[in-house]
């Protein structure tokens, strides 16, 4: 069985923030689906112990008061001052809308909605050891419901080891959750993509060029995804949609090996070939946010010095002796702790 990777580790990608201005070569292998349905069952509430549910909650599940004034926007600088302006993605370019949470972008009025609908990757599907109740699409789930009403509908194509290209692909994830060409309802997508084109690229040691040629590839999925999903022809009702961009384990040192079990999970070496092609990858992630209006959530940002050099005071993403990991033991998945961050960071920008 191949283990699907969320992404390789590079020492420049999770770098990650501004500097203070404004399909590979090889056959692609479809990752095993777990036997155990509670995975794909997140929104069923008789699936979780009922105390086990009620600790995993989001701790503001109540929606803020929707008048409150926010003052204007933070700038991609201010948001990301803790990073000394390392170099990464260069956000400010494209000028989002940030949220005063700095967690991601406010691009969108997220109000009124009647259909949940989660795509993506493993990080969204949910993997063991982390429980189902535990899993950020529940935790959302159980945020929205709060927020909209308990009779949300809510759905799920995210598949393990799904890559941009599953998007919108004959038999892929888009047109297995609207297989009509679209809803009725207004309807909220959420989904985090992107981690498994880059690892497949490092696999194949891909050159610089064509790895940049892959990067433009799966960003221009990326964002015919986005542009259908955000097209009111198919969503006469409304639509939003809110995505993240992939993260790292290395806490940007590079060290592959830092997590125990990396040689298990395939990790070995680096692929620094790669760089220019993955932070132009992670900027066209926000050139689609800005280009369709919809909204980016920064966890390439927000796991900088949660991974396994979280207790390295010589990372640049070091945040103190008392930062807690976001990762489980499979090295790229989130562990309960990341996966209540990423859903806290998708609720914040429902809110604002």
């Amino acid at each position: 069985m191949r283990l699907a990777p969320l992404i390789i580790a590079l020492p420049w990608l999770l770098a990650a923030c501004d500097d203070g201005g404004g399909g590979g070569t090889s056959a692609r292998q479809e990752a095993p689906r777990p036997d155990a349905g509670a995975l794909d069952a997140a929104t069923a509430p008789d699936a979780v112990p009922a105390d086990a549910a009620a600790d995993a909650a989001p701790a503001d599940a109540a929606p803020p008061d929707a008048t409150a004034d926010w003052g204007p926007p933070p700038t991609v600088a201010e948001c990301f001052q803790q990073f000394g302006g390392a170099v990464g993605p260069q956000y400010a370019p494209f000028n989002p809308v940030l949220g005063h949470h700095c967690l991601g972008t406010n691009h969108q009025d997220v109000r009124d909605v009647e259909r949940v609908v989660f795509l993506g990757d493993s990080v969204t599907f949910g993997t063991p050891p982390t429980q189902t109740w535990e899993n950020y699409r529940w935790l959302v789930t159980e945020g929205l419901r709060a927020r909209f009403g308990p009779d949300l509908e809510v759905e799920s194509c995210a598949k393990l080891g799904a890559r941009n290209d599953d998007f919108l692909r004959d038999g892929g994830q888009i047109p297995a959750c609207f297989p009509t060409g679209g809803s009725e309802k207004r309807t909220l997508v959420i989904f985090t993509m992107g981690g498994n084109d880059i690892a497949a690229w490092a696999g194949d040691r891909e050159s610089p060029a064509r790895a940049r040629e892959l990067a433009d590839a799966a960003a221009a999925d990326l964002d015919a995804a986005v542009a259908w999903l955000k097209d009111p022809a198919r969503f006469p009702r409304g639509s939003f949609v809110i995505f993240a961009n992939p993260y790292e384990f290395t806490d940007a040192t590079g060290d592959l090996e830092s997590c125990a079990l990396a040689r298990t999970a395939g990790f070995e070496g680096s692929w620094i070939e790669g760089e220019d092609a993955v932070i132009h990858f992670n900027e066209q992630y926000m050139a689609t946010a800005v280009r369709h209006q919809a909204d980016l959530i920064f966890t390439l940002e927000a796991f900088c010095g949660h991974g396994f050099h979280h207790d390295d005071p010589e990372s640049r993403c070091y945040r103190g002796p008392d930062t807690e990991i976001w990762f489980d033991l499979t090295c790229i998945h989130p562990n309960p702790t990341g996966h209540r961050a990423i859903a806290d960071m998708v609720l914040a920008v429902v809110d604002e």
